[in-house]
């Protein structure tokens, strides 16, 4: 940071490659230095508060903290829930096999195994609530192992001792030159905003390819996703983001519908103009034009929400007359029936743009007023997934069991309490093996580092400033490397050995053949932590769940032709695009399996929310008998498509669509809905145009 400072400003505007280097190592020696002031003051307070084992509260600092504020703040709210849990458990089984490790162990083992499928189950900061379950139920647990009639005191000593990292944690981060994540969520958030409105605004002059609709699609899904983790997180940091929480939700609810239907709009305009239609499309074209215009205004408010929502609903006023007018010039028949469903969509997709930019413009305001509609944002979890998880932590967990008891071994607690740590922290990365052996490499040299401060350069030393001068130029490397993504995973493993070796005590003991035998302890408890996903691999991003979330994206069609309606429309659009982003996460970009995924995903939004229009309009509508149940049997046979599709279903799923097309003369709401999905179907460039069971992606080469 020194450094950074002495560089005059006009160089750095010269190099911006050197700038952004510069800042980069800003924040990451920022992070170092807040890292190390709460991993020192939480051993301070520690020895000061007289407990037992200040390495436990350093150790908790060092799985906690995080660059950002809210992230640390999110952590520590479910770690506190996590650890309350685990030691309560630690202690109950305790109580009841205090002297039968033969009982004792399996059910630990058990309940390490749940908090691991937990920690797989559930993404971003309450993985980590499941993680410190597990931790803090080994650390009631094990040590209290060897005397049973202490361990309501062990109990209370390790549930203080992370408490207190948590509190610190907190603290330090939220004190000491705080990242606010707000920040970052409300800049992206407008962004997102600005670039959904300048593709609207560009794509009104006609048509758009459908690989640039796919990549379209690819964006929206990640913004979404990505803006409802953050909001996820920012929740605890401020207050005031509390308050808009539900409308925030809201606007990322309006935004997948606007998305939706102006998708399924391009895409009919695609197929009419593919099929030689260019009265229809032009027509629908024309009538698309005036939002184009409204969104259109000087350079300085093409964003404004306060500007975009009365040129919009204005435009909303405005297209009845120009919508009678267009269709007057077409033939009855079907080229009228293809222009009602255009004009159905684009007024759905108005109505829903409209939404989007009010919710904006109100999330801007100082002041939220009035009530709001509470929507939820569905995730897609994954509990094969978990299932496989729990099974590998629990054999892990069985075998170092086994071997603690057939072989006596002192230090059987270290290894099964790192192992327990590292299983749950494996659990919920994306890449577990390489993580594992990052983790191994790091633990490895951290235990080297651990020794050489304990039994050289601490003894020495007298008072907590000599302890830090001794100790702080080992342990900076593992913050230091943790703030680099390539190499997160080994200051992660770096740090935790180091402070686990250095093992700080009032009353410091220095004991060199039994800090090696915990060393070696705690090395074969990552390492056979790491060995288990060799055994038992991990499900995410496998070929196998691939095609099982592959087949759950095309279930919510089945959901949305079945499921009840309350609440179903914001259901299907978060699961749907939480499910597609779970599965193209892990797909080659580019690779044919990429464009498969992107392009079974347009289809299944756009079917699924024709399907929810339509049951939606028979509920709400006077529906003749007849019409209603040829509705109802092509919902059911789109839903039998989607289930399994086939050449033999889709051709069905056709007819009856077609039927009911007929059918529903006497009911002209349903008909648009009915030719979308019948569009859809016929699409061409749709992958049910030549749908079979084994065209499903497969995992990428």
């Amino acid at each position: 940071m020194t450094g950074a400072s002495t560089i005059p400003e006009p160089s750095l505007r010269r190099w911006p490659t050197l700038a952004e280097l510069f800042a980069g190592e800003g924040r990451t020696w920022l992070f170092v230095a807040k890292t190390l002031l709460a991993v020192y003051l939480a051993a301070w307070l520690a020895m000061w508060l007289r407990l037992e084992a200040p390495s436990t509260a350093m150790i908790t600092v060092g799985i906690v903290m995080h660059p950002q504020s809210g992230m640390v703040l999110a952590k520590s709210f479910y770690r506190a829930i996590g650890t309350l849990c685990g030691s309560t458990f630690g202690l109950a089984l305790l109580c009841a096999f205090p002297q039968q490790r033969e009982l004792f162990l399996p059910c630990l083992s058990l309940w390490l195994a749940l908090c691991a499928g937990g920690a797989t189950l559930y993404r971003n900061f309450m993985s980590y609530g499941f993680v410190l379950a597990g931790y803090t139920a080994a650390i009631v647990a094990l040590p209290a192992t060897a005397n049973p009639l202490g361990v309501f005191d062990s109990a209370l000593m390790r549930v203080s001792e992370v408490m207190l990292g948590i509190v610190v944690s907190a603290v330090v981060s939220d004190l000491v030159l705080p990242d606010r994540l707000r920040l970052v969520l409300r800049q992206s958030a407008r962004a997102h905003f600005a670039n959904f409105i300048d593709f609207v605004r560009g794509s009104t002059g006609g048509s758009i390819p459908r690989a640039a609709m796919e990549q379209a699609h690819l964006r929206f899904v990640r913004a979404a996703v990505q803006l409802e983790d953050m909001r996820a997180s920012v929740i605890f940091e401020d207050p005031e983001i509390r308050a808009r929480s539900t409308r925030m939700r809201l606007l990322n609810q309006h935004n997948m519908a606007a998305a939706t239907s102006f998708q399924s709009l391009h895409h009919l305009i695609n197929r009419l103009q593919r099929e030689g239609r260019a009265a229809e499309a032009d027509a629908l074209i024309a009538l698309y034009r005036p939002i184009g215009a409204a969104l259109e205004t000087a350079p300085a408010e093409l964003h404004d929400p306060a500007v975009l929502a009365p040129r919009l609903r204005e435009c909303a006023r405005q297209l009845p007359a120009l919508e009678a007018s267009l269709r007057a010039g077409l033939q009855p028949g079907h080229a009228q029936l293809a222009f009602d469903t255009g004009a159905t969509l684009l007024k759905r997709f108005l109505d829903e743009l409209c939404g989007y930019v009010e919710v904006e413009l109100a999330l801007r305001a100082h002041v939220q007023r009035g009530a709001v509609e509470r929507v939820h944002f569905r995730r897609g979890h994954d509990a094969t997934g978990a299932a496989v998880a729990v099974l590998r932590t629990f054999l892990t967990m069985s075998v170092l069991s086994v071997f603690w008891i057939a072989s006596g071994w002192p230090y059987g607690s270290s290894a099964m309490l790192l192992a327990t740590i590292f299983s749950g922290l494996l659990a919920a990365t994306p890449n577990p093996l390489a993580s594992a052996f990052n983790m191994l490499i790091g633990f490895a040299a951290g235990s080297v580092a651990g020794l050489l401060a304990t039994f050289w350069l601490l003894p020495g030393s007298d008072g907590f400033m000599m302890l830090i001068a001794a100790s702080l130029p080992l342990l900076l490397i593992g913050p230091w490397l943790s703030a680099h993504p390539g190499t997160a995973n080994i200051g992660s493993g770096y740090a935790l050995a180091i402070i686990s070796i250095l093992a700080l005590k009032n009353s410091m003991v220095y004991d060199f053949a039994t800090a090696l035998n915990e060393t070696v302890a705690q090395l074969a408890g990552v390492g056979l932590a790491a060995a288990a996903f060799v055994f038992v691999p991990r499900v995410t991003g496998s070929g196998w769940q691939r095609r099982r979330q592959f087949r759950r994206l095309r279930e919510q069609v089945v959901e949305a032709a079945t499921a009840p309606l309350d609440g179903l429309s914001w259901r299907f659009e978060s699961a749907s695009r939480d499910l597609f982003h779970q599965v193209i996460t892990h797909t080659r970009p580019g690779s044919r399996q990429s464009r498969a995924l992107l392009s079974w995903a347009l289809a299944v939004q756009e079917s699924g929310r024709a399907l929810i229009e339509l049951r939606e309009q028979l509920r709400v509508g006077d529906v003749p008998a007849a019409a209603r149940a040829a509705a109802e049997h092509a919902v059911q046979a789109v839903a039998q498509l989607y289930q399994q599709p086939d050449e033999a279903r889709r051709q069905h799923a056709e007819d009856e669509v077609r039927a009911a097309i007929e059918t529903c003369a006497d009911a002209p709401a349903l008909r648009p809905h009915l030719y979308q999905l019948l569009g859809a179907l016929r699409d061409d460039e749709s992958p049910l145009a030549a749908a079979t069971a084994n065209e499903e992606p497969t995992h990428a080469p």
